[in-house]
């Protein structure tokens, strides 16, 4: 619901105060004529005045031009006839309130136009009753000059926060759901590995159940242990406590392989004792895929883990003599949050079939890790 008080502007530097003289002042100039079809026309054009500016200042379209043109024309008549120049600075924040930018421009050049050349009308029919004005004169032409700019631009500036804020809401939601999948493709990755070992590791202990009991028992502990461990490093990622070792990633895929009966052979050749804990944690997830999917699919009886470093990446390579072959088309899972973690990085994921072996070859830039050493030097 809007008030009648809603025809004086706010936020331009004015009291509230100021704006009520404007209102006022009016009527002491017009009641200087002696004519009294002056008075009347003076009054009568006064309240059109304020009816127009209170109708259309919120409005948009053209009827925001037309009541524009009417405040023009009163403005005018009140400067010639009544020596009354303040209308003008009711139009100027008006104008300042167009949003299109042409429509601001030409309103604000036809104002100042108008307005200088009311005065300067006014001033040549009676020049004494101008004289007396001067300094407000010079004060009201600066204020049509500057009023317009600053409300156009400060009604700019309120969008692009309204638009800034709108943007880091979306922002944070987006950062929710990224958040999600990454502890969504975290836990399909912790929990693949151990389960994949306990699935292994139950068989095994079925086995010898019969055969050997002590080894049985052994196995059923281990299964226990990799169980307990298990659910200590999903508590542990869920509550952002853990980064993910590079050198302990490498044991647990040992003894992944060897439970599986896979014979491994790991390479190491990198420097990670000084890798970011960002890209360490990437490559550790990775590995961690790449194995439980040798150990879980490939029907492999042997695989190599070469990790090695050069001047722009740390190059990670997991060969084995399986039957693998991955298209982007039958990506599972594991492979997908491994291109992504990758991606993110600006690392990349390729994987070949090179004879009777197949290779996943993956790279990450050393980007972040020489951003690190620049900082310390």
């Amino acid at each position: 619901m809007r008030h009648w008080y809603d025809i004086f502007p706010r936020n331009t530097g004015l009291s509230l105060y100021i704006w009520i003289i404007f209102c006022v002042l009016p009527f002491y100039f017009i009641f200087r004529s002696t004519s009294l079809w002056e008075v009347a026309f003076g009054i009568a054009a006064t309240m059109i005045f304020f009816g127009v500016y209170w109708v259309t200042f919120n409005s948009r379209g053209p009827l925001v031009y037309i009541g524009l043109s009417i405040e023009f024309l009163i403005h005018s008549m009140m400067t010639i006839l009544f020596q009354y120049v303040y209308f003008a600075l009711f139009t100027a924040f008006f104008i300042g309130n167009i949003r299109s930018k042409a429509g601001f421009i030409t309103m604000y050049v036809i104002h100042l136009v108008i307005s200088v050349g009311a005065m300067t009308t006014g001033f040549l029919l009676d020049y004494t009753s101008f004289l007396s004005q001067i300094p407000f004169l010079i004060m009201t032409i600066l204020g049509i000059i500057l009023i317009p700019i600053n409300r156009y631009n400060r009604l700019k500036q309120e969008a692009l926060e309204g638009q800034l804020e709108d943007a880091n809401k979306k922002i944070a939601q987006l950062a929710i759901i990224e958040e999600r999948h990454r502890i969504a493709r975290d836990l399909h990755d912790t929990l693949g590995q151990k389960l994949s070992l306990i699935g292994l590791k139950s068989e095994l202990s079925a086995k010898l159940m019969e055969k050997n009991t002590v080894a049985a028992r052994k196995e059923l502990q281990d299964i226990q242990d990799t169980a307990r461990h298990a659910l200590k490093e999903v508590r542990e990622m869920v509550s952002n406590m853990r980064n993910a070792k590079l050198l302990e990633e490498f044991d647990r895929a040992k003894e992944l392989l060897n439970a599986a009966g896979i014979e491994q052979k790991m390479m190491v050749e990198a420097d990670c004792e000084h890798l970011p804990l960002f890209l360490e944690n990437v490559l550790s997830m990775c590995l961690k895929e790449a194995v439980t999917n040798v150990a879980k699919h490939s029907h492999a009886s042997s695989c190599s883990v070469y990790l090695t470093e050069t001047k722009q990446a740390i190059q990670l390579v997991v060969v084995d003599n399986g039957i693998g072959h991955v298209t982007s088309k039958d990506m599972g899972n594991g492979l997908k949050g491994m291109k992504e973690r990758l991606e993110f990085v600006n690392g990349t994921l390729d994987m070949r079939r090179n004879d009777n072996q197949f290779e996943v070859h993956l790279s990450v830039p050393k980007v972040l890790k020489q951003i690190e050493e620049g900082e310390e030097l």
